[in-house]
């Protein structure tokens, strides 16, 4: 594990090599920020956004908090939607969760794990109500993940109600949510199908992703042994 005063002896090497092979890269990059996408994931470490679709520093708004949440009074993340919406007009928000993420786990124990169970709440509330789903899923693996894919699913459902992106239909911005689930044992990003924009029957998209996200967790868990 580095230590500090590795980091920045790192970082003066990484800004050598990067300014070595493209002598302009950080004066373009000090003149302005114009990325096209916003991201809210996870804050876990192994989640990196911009390394994991590989796009260069400038390309992505990123938001991180625990277990990639979306919550109408967390005033932090609706703050970021609405700066990346209306100030540095994004084109598209991508909310992606990730297999093996703490958060969820810890939300699905519903034990107590301190003031951070408060954050989990959401989520716990949300498992309770597919609890006769997440039931039906016996293997533990494949439950985790289908509570992933629902904590993504969810989210993106609550993006699409802030005031700022119905605000930003409304006018004829375009705008559109996406999740996502990212995978650390294969690196691997997964689309959930669950898009929404100005024109999507939400409630039909959410619905059907949640179906789709259902049968992949009972197909993968009668292929367990």
């Amino acid at each position: 594990m580095p230590e500090p005063t590795d980091m920045l002896a790192n970082n003066r090497q990484w800004a050598h090599d990067v300014s070595s092979r493209d002598p302009d890269f950080f004066n373009r990059l000090a003149r302005q920020q114009t990325p096209d996408c916003l991201w809210i994931g996870c804050s876990d470490s192994r989640v990196p956004a911009t390394q994991i679709v590989d796009v260069p520093p400038g390309e992505i708004f990123v938001h991180r908090n625990i277990a990639n949440q979306v919550i109408h009074s967390d005033l932090n993340c609706q703050s970021v939607i609405q700066f990346a919406v209306d100030v540095l007009k994004i084109r598209h928000i991508l909310i992606c969760g990730h297999y093996g993420c703490s958060g969820i786990a810890a939300a699905a124990e519903n034990e107590r794990h301190g003031l951070v169970d408060h954050w989990l709440r959401h989520l716990t509330d949300l498992f309770e109500s597919h609890q006769e789903l997440l039931d039906s899923v016996a293997d533990d693996r494949s439950r985790s993940q289908l509570q992933s894919e629902l904590g993504v699913i969810k989210q993106v459902s609550n993006i699409a109600t802030t005031v700022t992106v119905r605000d930003a239909w409304q006018r004829g911005q375009e705008l559109s949510i996406h999740g996502w689930v990212y995978d650390v044992a294969d690196g691997l990003v997964k689309d959930l199908q669950v898009t929404l924009g100005p024109d999507s029957d939400d409630k039909a998209v959410i619905s059907n992703a949640i179906a789709i996200a259902a049968r992949t967790a009972r197909s993968e868990n009668q292929s367990c042994p």
